[in-house]
């Protein structure tokens, strides 16, 4: 196993929720040709203003066909805030009560400041861009796919 995925949660096994309902199985994410961690949180102004961007980009990306998945993990203060703000975003997200795994995220990819975005490589769990916010939402047809630095 990559010791410092989201997708091998404690809490939810080997699923990531889902927003429109039923889980993703990991067989399915690790599948994947990219996985971007958005670290972002209901409080932060920043984030309210880049979250609908970045749904506009993935939905937009999945219609080019590229196979990509967004995991967002929370830094949100109460679970009731987690639910409110992930109810907006079309992705999978990291279980809010998991937050070993979320705290473990932040230290290994040195999260200081939300919003963040990286991009993994699923295969091997390593980074392969540290910091894509602007890449994932200047490219809505993905013709730089998959963003490496």
């Amino acid at each position: 196993p990559i010791p410092c995925v989201p997708w091998q949660s404690q809490t939810s096994g080997q699923y990531q929720r889902r927003v429109h309902g039923g889980n993703m199985k990991t067989k399915d994410l690790i599948e994947k040709d990219v996985i971007v961690l958005y670290f972002s949180a209901h409080w932060c102004p920043p984030c309210r203003g880049y979250t609908p961007k970045l749904a506009e980009a993935y939905t937009s990306l999945k219609k080019e066909g590229k196979s990509i998945e967004i995991v967002f993990v929370s830094s949100d203060r109460t679970e009731a805030d987690f639910k409110e703000y992930y109810s907006e975003m079309p992705w999978v997200a990291l279980p809010y009560a998991d937050r070993a795994k979320k705290a473990e995220l932040c230290e290994t990819f040195e999260v200081a400041g939300i919003p963040r975005v990286l991009l993994l490589d699923p295969k091997t769990g390593k980074m392969t861009n540290s910091d894509a916010r602007g890449d994932v939402v200047a490219d809505m047809k993905g013709e730089k796919f998959p963003w490496a630095e």
